[in-house]
């Protein structure tokens, strides 16, 4: 098996690393453009070009034993209509019947109810010295927005939102468990497709239950109940914890850059431009994995057909030949790509939705406090091995 420098480590499951991962980003990019991990046993590339070039090519870095790397080498089967862990032309059926109900008409109605939940969650707050951001909102706003989505009862979204979030937690060094393939199971939604099927309404739940489309064999169906419980577990799955640790992102970075903060509360416009930075900057998950279906070369160095490849977008987004002085956090910088939702046929279908959310937290987190500090000591960030955020981040105002 071909290896490559010895002189910098990387180790996406160990902690120490996530607290600051882009020094050592910075060396992959620099010492080690195609670096090998011998103990975990994949290999990653961390540079733009290198991951630009990838992440489309799905010949070549296939979806379709996931995105995860526990998961690409467990061996494990995936349920079809996954399509986040699908390739074409079958992702391609199914990705093209979400985005029909995933519509931009559909999440630009969510604004009004967004900005609502943030009022309710931050009036209260207002003349405190102190709160935790992900405790009011972040661990909050994503999940009650993926319920309103999906038609679930608000009584029920908490108890769906930690059930997801168990099965992505990890302990310090620890992989994900994918022996039993727990944590693609979709019967947690089960009854309320089933009620919902009985009871049809305006949400993405009953879309999906009632939209014909044609198939890979060429018959013109409905989705199984199978089929709609994997489609409803992926949307919720990747909708709550992602959003949620952008959010947190948002507080922990505009407490180190203030004076970018209070550009922003005298500007309200520049509010969008910063949450792409913010997503570029501190993107909430940091690498992509894929197998390898062919040897294919980076750097005069050969991946083996059937090797775990990571796509370290967190790196690729503050790489110097892509974006002049990179490590500098600039809310007006123009940003004309980046990976932290992807690229090619996987980019995010909830990225629109992402952006929302993060917006609106952002302006109405603003308007009630325009400066705070971060209690570092008392701050912890999750850990899991797929995305990179804050658990707990108690902000000092004044």
């Amino acid at each position: 098996m071909t290896t490559t420098s010895t002189a910098v480590y990387w180790d996406p499951y160990d902690p120490a690393f996530a607290a600051d991962p882009y020094p050592t980003y910075r060396r992959l990019r620099e010492e080690a453009p195609l670096y090998y991990n011998e103990k975990y046993n994949f290999y990653a590339v961390s540079r733009f070009a290198d991951c630009e070039r990838g992440l489309p090519d799905w010949k070549t870095f296939s979806s379709a034993k996931g995105g995860i790397l526990e998961l690409i080498q467990s061996g494990i089967e995936i349920p079809p209509g996954t399509l986040i862990f699908e390739d074409p032309p079958i992702h391609d059926i199914h990705r093209k019947l979400l985005s029909r109900v995933f519509t931009p008409r559909r999440i630009a109605q969510l604004e009004p109810k967004v900005r609502d939940f943030c009022v309710r969650a931050l009036d209260p707050l207002v003349g405190e010295r102190r709160f935790d951001l992900i405790e009011a909102v972040g661990a909050e706003m994503p999940m009650r927005v993926i319920g309103m989505l999906l038609g679930i009862p608000e009584a029920d979204q908490a108890g769906i939102r930690d059930l997801a979030d168990g099965k992505l937690r990890t302990e310090d060094g620890g992989q994900m468990d994918f022996s039993e393939g727990a944590i693609l199971s979709g019967e947690t939604f089960g009854e309320y497709v089933d009620w919902r099927r009985e009871n049809p309404s305006d949400d993405l739940m009953t879309d999906l239950l009632t939209a014909e489309f044609t198939d890979e064999n060429g018959q013109t169906r409905t989705l199984t109940r199978d089929e709609v419980l994997t489609y409803v577990t992926v949307v919720a799955g990747a909708g709550n914890e992602t959003t949620g640790r952008l959010i947190g992102w948002i507080g922990s970075t505009l407490a180190r850059f203030p004076a970018a903060r209070a550009e922003l509360v005298a500007d309200p416009s520049l509010i969008p431009g910063a949450i792409e930075e913010i997503l570029r900057f501190e993107p909430p998950g940091p690498f992509i994995g894929r197998y390898v279906t062919q040897d294919v070369e980076f750097h005069g160095q050969t991946v083996p057909a059937g090797s775990a490849i990571l796509f370290v977008a967190a790196a690729a987004n503050r790489d110097e030949e892509q974006y002049p002085d990179p490590d500098a956090f600039d809310i007006r910088r123009r940003i004309s790509q980046q990976l932290t939702f992807g690229l090619g046929g996987h980019y995010c279908l909830g990225a629109a939705l992402a952006r929302l959310e993060g917006r609106v937290a952002m302006d109405e987190i603003l308007r009630r406090f325009p400066s705070w500090e971060v209690d570092w000591d008392s701050a912890k960030l999750a850990q899991t091995s797929t995305v990179r955020g804050w658990e707990t981040l108690p902000l000092v105002v004044g």
